[in-house]
């Protein structure tokens, strides 16, 4: 506590701090953070054999559908509970349920309890991450999370690079059901660091969860999730399944914008968005969510399809953009803490991503690994420009009140973003491969395509076994529907870029040299102040005093 005071006092006074207390939670939320994002890591490779054990193919997608569903409904509601009641003690309730979720999916029986426990899971994974950015913006002042943001795009590097290799290791040495009780003593540890380690002050709200609020924006996300995960797969897009998801979403939407106005607290205060500065760091955040993990899905397919890779070599390859994801990453947050400046990362990160998508969208059945390997890394260093730099600039475009509806609004934006990206660029694609199938085989083309219609892809095995002709047309094929899939991808990467223009950079204010004060700014200008600003003194005495009161 004493090392938080004076370093709240160094502050201050200017100088530069020595945050060795708020390093040793930084650490505990990084164990966290792993164990958020290796769960699918490690799950997916355990797929197969999940349903030769359990059966239900035909329920297969729901194990994940499950799972992303009841993380996006739940991570709104997290922010606003850490806004009311305290941070902490909603961050150690997301981590319990995650874990109580992961050992019940161990133990199921069948696929529907599978399903159901994945749910469980996932409403614990949704305060996992807000949890995380809401404690770090509260803590760590606007000028120094640079750098400790970049850590945890470090982390989510490392999740994606080593997690399916473990989850395969596991499954075929300890057996699928080691692919979710991993997370426990992961888990464990975190539970015990973050107890032990981190005092917030204690919150009280006077007011209520705003329950009809929550109930209308959960049924409106689950609705446009289960549009994008079903249209054009399960159901035809213009089915009436779909249509009626679409209707069912919009109204429930439209009817939480009202029931916002007048909740005493509500779920997503609108206010928010009237910095512009928050309003389009959340369009980035949509767009690189769609970018990124449409990547994640495709690049791995055409490896393994074009390029003749395993399953587990596809997910080694995709090294070139992970390790240029965490450098660039790690670089950004450095320079933001020393400089204060960041604008122009989102539009460098924004150019590159386009370059990059755009380099990945002229890849053919002759395109060599080391080629490919360059156009990803490519792509990874625009999305390490990207990745934690739009939460730094939304959680300094509000007041300290609004960091967790902030964190969860952001991240929400992001994961709405990736699936949207999954859904319409796998459509695209699998229209494409279809198409071209039929052209290049004819009917043979044809029946292969309609085996690929509903999985995307056809493992190695499976592609060895094709006739010679077959599997040509099935390589051109997927070739060409990854062509179209990250044209569109780098469209919506210049999207992001003319949302980044309009960033207008205010002061980071924290550690670092002081500076000299500013003129005071328009009116109109005011809703753009950064949290640090928020109030003027009041708003850094708050901080301040949160600091010394931490750890």
């Amino acid at each position: 506590m004493a090392d938080i005071r004076k370093q709240a006092g160094r502050e201050r006074a200017g100088a530069e701090p020595e945050p060795r207390s708020v390093r040793v939670v930084i650490f505990a939320l990084m164990v966290a953070i792993l164990l958020a994002m290796l769960d699918n890591m490690i799950v997916a490779p355990a797929m197969p054999t999940i349903v030769g054990d359990l059966g239900g193919l035909e329920h297969l997608s729901w194990v994940v559908t499950a799972y992303t569903l009841a993380t996006a409904a739940s991570t709104p509601i997290w922010g606003k509970i850490g806004d009311m009641y305290g941070r902490k003690g909603a961050f150690l309730a997301s981590i319990v349920i995650f874990l109580i979720g992961s050992a019940l999916s161990g133990l199921a029986q069948d696929m529907g309890q599978l399903i159901g426990f994945r749910a469980v899971q996932g409403l614990g994974a949704g305060g996992l991450m807000v949890g995380v950015m809401a404690i770090i913006g509260e803590l760590v002042p606007p000028r120094e999370r640079g750098k400790y943001m970049g850590m945890m795009t470090g982390v989510m590097a490392v999740a994606m690079i080593g997690g399916p290799l473990v989850g395969g290791t596991l499954t075929d040495h300890l057996g699928w059901r080691w692919a979710f009780y991993i997370n426990l003593p992961l888990g464990i540890v975190a539970l015990f660091m973050v107890s032990a380690v981190l005092h917030l002050p204690k919150k009280r709200a006077e007011g209520r969860i705003d329950y009809l609020g929550a109930a209308l924006l959960t049924v409106g996300i689950t609705s446009f999730v289960l549009v994008t995960t079903w249209g054009g797969t399960e159901y035809a897009w213009g089915s009436a399944v779909i249509m009626e998801l679409i209707g069912l979403g919009a109204a429930s939407l439209v009817g939480f914008w009202f029931v916002q106005q007048k909740a005493a607290e509500p779920i997503m205060p609108f206010r928010i968005f009237r910095s512009l500065n928050f309003s389009l760091m959340s369009v980035v955040g949509f767009l690189t969510g769609f970018v990124m993990f449409g990547a994640m899905l495709f690049l791995p397919l055409y490896q393994q399809a074009v390029q003749g890779a395993s399953a587990t070599n596809s997910g080694l390859l995709l090294m070139p953009m992970l390790l240029g994801m965490m450098a660039v990453s790690l670089v950004v947050g450095r320079f933001t803490t020393a400089t204060g400046k960041y604008k122009v990362f989102p539009i460098v990160g924004s150019v590159l991503m386009a370059v990059g998508l755009f380099l990945l969208a002229q890849m053919d059945t002759d395109t060599s690994r080391f080629t490919s390997g360059v156009y990803m890394a490519v792509l990874g260093a625009g999305m390490g420009c990207l990745m934690q730099i739009t939460m730094l600039v939304a959680q300094n475009s509000v007041e300290m009140k609004d960091m967790g509806v902030a964190s969860s609004t952001a991240t929400l934006f992001r994961t709405l973003g990736s699936s949207f990206g999954v859904a319409i660029m796998g459509a695209l694609f699998n229209n494409r491969v279809q198409d071209e199938m039929t052209e290049r085989a004819g009917a043979a083309g044809g029946g292969v395509a309609k085996v690929t219609e509903h999985s995307a892809q056809l493992d190695a095995a499976s592609l060895a076994k094709l006739p010679e002709a077959a599997r040509d047309a099935y390589q051109h094929a997927v070739s060409a529907g990854t062509h179209v899939a990250f044209l569109l991808a780098a469209a919506m990467a210049v999207g992001a870029l003319l949302a980044a223009l309009f960033v207008k950079e205010t002061p980071l204010r924290g550690a670092g040299p002081a500076e000299p004060a500013e003129p005071a700014e328009p009116a109109e200008h005011a809703d753009e102040k950064p949290a640090g600003d928020a109030g003027g003194d009041s708003a850094r005495g708050e901080r301040e005093k949160t600091v010394a009161e931490a750890v």
